[in-house]
């Protein structure tokens, strides 16, 4: 019961597009047939169904229609025709014609005329939901946004200046106001934010009809945007308003490791240095958990991604006693328990080892491994109570770190999943081994071990592992089940977990090459983060091949591995950046 349907006088159950027969355009044209991959669930029907209520030919069904409509399109030998245009997915010449056209007689300007004073608001569409339509899928709500890593909200995100000109706070409400138009929204500070524009996200705010998740989600910020202006409008006033307003932002739950450089801790104090406003401290500079040079830096010292201050110090190999002395990560209590050079006798084949290369340079945060993990890993959402007091169940997180002044700072990204470690701190206090190494180097869990003590949580570095305080994933809902996949397990209350490197899909293609007697091929193993990745930022294989694509990235220069200075050792490595800033912009 939406906006739309609570005004409705005829409620119809709707199939889902994969559930029926049907045909569509593409933008420039071209004829798509739509084939069922399911029966209706819920007995819905479709809109050939409706509208051939209203027509002569009750009986016919959506495929006849669209096999009907087909014939006038498709040319020459239908039945050949018909099953080349199901198995392309497309018919081949059936886009349109371009035309010569005019300009519109009348046309909205989408650029309206500035005003002399006053604020300026930048519409834009939600990072998740876009527009609200997908405003009731649990995924996109909780999925912290980029950059500001808000979940389950949205915010009035301006400039420092900018809340210090209103005298705001973060989190604090503000009215904004426009021709008799007003919204409160929650501020939000983003470094790099231009001065005097505040940015409103669309698609939230849908109040009590919005359906059950998206129902009461953040602010209508469409209140104060209308149809002569859609992109931004100026001479806008904003005022602080009386009250608190307490934003779900997950960028302060896992800061351990970061340091205040990270824009996930904005709530520490600022300095003013030189009339340059920075964050206090830079560990995560100071700590290389982040690592990048300029071209012409990199040129100069193609080492640079393990060296660290003008002494040049190896820091992947070297660490500081309490007295200042200079010792081996390679020393350690712990014996190098784990060997993966072993041969198997009948066959001579080196040993399997996996490990994964995520280029820095490449990642764009675009949040895209975080929503295939949730569909892969059968992750669940925990909702918008949960996530505020740091119970996100998400097994990989990008976190956004900001460098440098503030006005027009330098940003990172740099997703953070399980390293699989092979001197993991989690595997070393767990009392009932539920978090074990595999021969081939994983860091895996027993579920039906664990117990709950969250003593691995603890003694990781990397803040990666999830708990799960409550009964999160709902066993009871049939068509949920369809959901899932069915080669990871659902996890119940009481129980950690974490990323697994998709050990699913490194198990279905091993039985596989295994069924056909040879060995894995590189690349043959894609883990569902590196298959959601738009720039093809991570890399997956077995670091025992020496000619794959991840052995070949983890030989190169700049190769690192973040807080290596722990001797935990990770199995997971990141290339460090380089860029080619303009000389005169630099």
């Amino acid at each position: 019961m939406d906006e739309t349907g609570s005004i409705a006088n005829w409620h119809i159950n709707k199939a889902h597009y994969l559930e029926s027969w049907s045909d569509a355009r593409a933008y420039d044209g071209t004829i798509s047939v739509i084939q069922p991959m399911i029966a209706p669930l819920y007995g819905g029907v479709s809109a050939h169904d409706v509208l051939q209520t209203l027509l002569e030919n009750v009986q016919l069904s959506a495929y006849d229609v669209v096999v009907a409509n087909a014939k006038t399109y498709i040319k020459g030998d239908f039945a050949a025709g018909w099953r080349k245009a199901l198995h392309d997915g497309w018919v081949e010449g059936t886009a349109f014609t371009a035309k010569a056209g005019g300009a519109g007689k009348s046309a909205v300007s989408l650029f309206p005329a500035t005003a002399s004073s006053g604020l300026e608001v930048s519409f834009r569409p939600d990072p998740s939901i876009y527009d609200g339509r997908f405003s009731n899928v649990g995924w996109l709500q909780e999925l912290p946004k980029q950059v500001t890593n808000l979940s389950w909200d949205n915010a009035a995100i301006m400039s420092l200046n900018t809340m210090g000109e209103l005298k705001l706070e973060q989190s604090d409400p503000v009215k904004i106001s426009f021709n008799g138009r007003e919204c409160i929204a929650p501020a939000l500070m983003i470094p790099g934010h231009p001065d005097g524009v505040i940015t409103v996200h669309l698609g939230l705010g849908r109040g009590v009809q919005a359906g059950r998740v998206g129902q009461g989600v953040g602010f209508d910020a469409y209140q104060i945007r209308t149809s002569d202006a859609p992109l931004f409008i100026s001479g806008v006033t904003a005022v602080k308003v009386p009250g608190t307003y307490d934003l779900c932002v997950t960028k302060v739950q896992n800061i351990e490791h970061r340091g205040s450089f990270a824009q996930h801790d904005l709530e520490r104090p600022l300095s003013d240095k030189d009339g340059v406003y920075s964050l206090a401290g830079h560990e995560a500079l100071e700590r290389s958990i982040i690592r990048y040079a300029t071209v012409d830096e990199a040129k100069k010292n193609p080492n640079f991604a393990h060296e660290h201050g003008a002494s040049g110090t190896l820091i992947d190999k070297v660490g500081y006693s309490p007295q200042g002395e200079e010792v081996p990560h390679d020393n350690s209590f712990f014996p190098d328990a784990w060997k993966y050079d072993k041969q198997d006798p009948s066959t001579l084949k080196i040993q399997n080892a996996w490990g994964m290369a995520i280029d820095l340079n490449s990642c764009i945060g675009c949040n895209a491994c975080i929503v295939s993990c949730y569909a892969e890993n059968n992750i669940p959402v925990v909702g918008r109570e949960q996530v505020k007091v740091g119970r996100i169940m998400q097994w990989l997180r990008i976190d956004t770190y900001f460098e440098g002044d503030l006005h027009a700072p330098k940003a990172h990204f740099q997703p953070m999943a399980c390293q699989h470690c092979e001197n993991a701190g989690c595997e070393q206090v767990c009392p009932v081994g539920a978090t074990v190494h595999t021969p081939e180097g994983i860091n895996t869990m027993v579920y039906n071990r664990c117990v709950g003590t969250r003593y691995c949580s603890n003694n990781c570095p990397y803040k990666v592992r999830r708990f799960n305080f409550l009964l999160y994933s709902d066993y009871d809902t049939e068509s949920l089940k369809f959901m899932r996949n069915p080669d990871v397990s659902v996890r119940s209350r009481g129980v950690m977990e974490k990323c697994s490197y998709c050990v699913q899909r490194i198990e279905a293609v091993k039985i596989e090459a295994d069924k056909e007697n040879r060995e894995i091929r590189d690349g043959e193993i894609v883990t569902a983060c590196q298959q959601a990745c738009p720039t093809s930022a991570i890399t997956f294989g077995n670091i025992n091949d020496k000619a794959s694509k991840v052995a070949k990235l983890k030989a190169e220069e700049r190769d690192y591995r973040v807080l290596a200075d722990l001797n935990f050792r990770p199995r997971t490595t990141y290339t460090a950046g380089v860029i080619n800033p303009h000389p005169e912009l630099a």
